[in-house]
Order: C-alpha cells, then sequence, then structure tokens
C-alpha cells in the first residue's frame, strides 16, 4: 500500500492560495533567467492530456521585447506590463502532436492526434495550455514570485509580433515580478462552497 502524502502545512497553503494575490504593481527588482528556467522545470512536471504538453513560453523581458508587445496592449494593460520585470505569452503549439514520440514513447500518440481533425487538435491545445498556465502561477508564487495574469491584448497582434510563422498561439500574458503589497487593492468576495458546488 502507497504511503499517505502529508498536507501541504498552512503557511504554504498561504503562498500559493490563500494570501498569494493579482499583482498590477511591481518593486524595482528583476527575475533572474536562472528563476525562469526553474519556473519552467517545475511546471513541466503537472499532468496535460496524454502528456501532450502543448505550452510554449516566450518570456518578455528585454525592453526591445517589451516594445514589441506595447502596441498589442489594451490601454488599462501598458503599465502594468512595461512596469513588470517579465511578461510571459503563455502561448500553445498547433503542431505539439509532433513531439508525442518523445513524451509518449509507450504508444504512437503522434499518429493517433494528426489523424484527428486541426480544429479538434486546436482545441486540445488551447485547454490543455490554459491547464498549464495555472500550473505556472502555481509554480510562480511556490518560488517567491508574484503574479498578475492578463486577457486584455489583441491575440493576432502578438502573434504577428512574436510568432510570424504561424505555429504558436498565444494564450493569455502573465507578469512575473515581486509585487508592490502596498498598490495592492483590497480583496475581492469568493463564492461559498454551495454558491458553486454539489456533491453527487
Amino acid at each position: 500500500m502507497a504511503e499517505q502524502r502529508p498536507a501541504l502545512d498552512a503557511a504554504a497553503l498561504d503562498v500559493l492560495f490563500q494570501e498569494a494575490r493579482t499583482h498590477n504593481a511591481w518593486l524595482d527588482r528583476p527575475v533572474e533567467d536562472t528563476v525562469l528556467r526553474r519556473l519552467y522545470e517545475l511546471a513541466r512536471m503537472a499532468p496535460t492530456a496524454a502528456n501532450t504538453q502543448p505550452m510554449r513560453l516566450v518570456f518578455v523581458k528585454s525592453r526591445e521585447a517589451k516594445e514589441r508587445l506595447k502596441p498589442t496592449l489594451s490601454p488599462g494593460n501598458v503599465d502594468k506590463a512595461m512596469n513588470a520585470p517579465v511578461t510571459v505569452i503563455v502561448a500553445y503549439d498547433t503542431g505539439f502532436h509532433e513531439k508525442m514520440p518523445k513524451l509518449f514513447p509507450a504508444r504512437d500518440m503522434k499518429t493517433q492526434l494528426s489523424g484527428l481533425p486541426a480544429e479538434a487538435r486546436e482545441k486540445m491545445a488551447f485547454m490543455n495550455s490554459t491547464l498549464q498556465g495555472a500550473y505556472l502561477i502555481l509554480a510562480a508564487r511556490a518560488l517567491g514570485l508574484d503574479c498578475g495574469p492578463m486577457a486584455g491584448f489583441d491575440n493576432a497582434k502578438v502573434d504577428a509580433a512574436f510568432f510570424p510563422d504561424g505555429k504558436w498561439k498565444s494564450n493569455f500574458l502573465l507578469n512575473l515580478g515581486y509585487g508592490d503589497a502596498a498598490r495592492l487593492f483590497p480583496r475581492n468576495p469568493r463564492l461559498d462552497f454551495d454558491e458553486a458546488c454539489r456533491i453527487d
């Protein structure tokens, strides 16, 4: 019988959930490339359908890259992204199935997925990259980073600026860094269990 894993303690749950906040303002403190590499190494370990791992990331960090991103942003998100040490383009690879011989060597998943309509593969890629993006947020918090996910941008403009070959497509943006807690808004309420859940 497998041993039961211990639950995380309250301090760890606070870091990941209870005390974690969405940040819009950032301290002037860089995020090192070694941290970004560790972040991906953690997030990639979480599950996806058939281990497809369609998420692709662009860590927009340099001034030149930030300027390419700027015109794609909604006006209310420009300062948030320009002031964040890193803005991650969380994207998905429409050709993710090409990696399946490496990712699922026990079965010929590449042939199986290649036989699906392109729309079905893209839906799979979008759903699983969204799931992976959520893992990315938790991994970032676990490494001491703060996060500010954003949807206010023009996907087509981002894709044209960063993925001109059309193979990768943007899903959402994620600002990363060390948040300025003094500039947080009051936390909004959450739904109670009975409002959002049922046990059948």
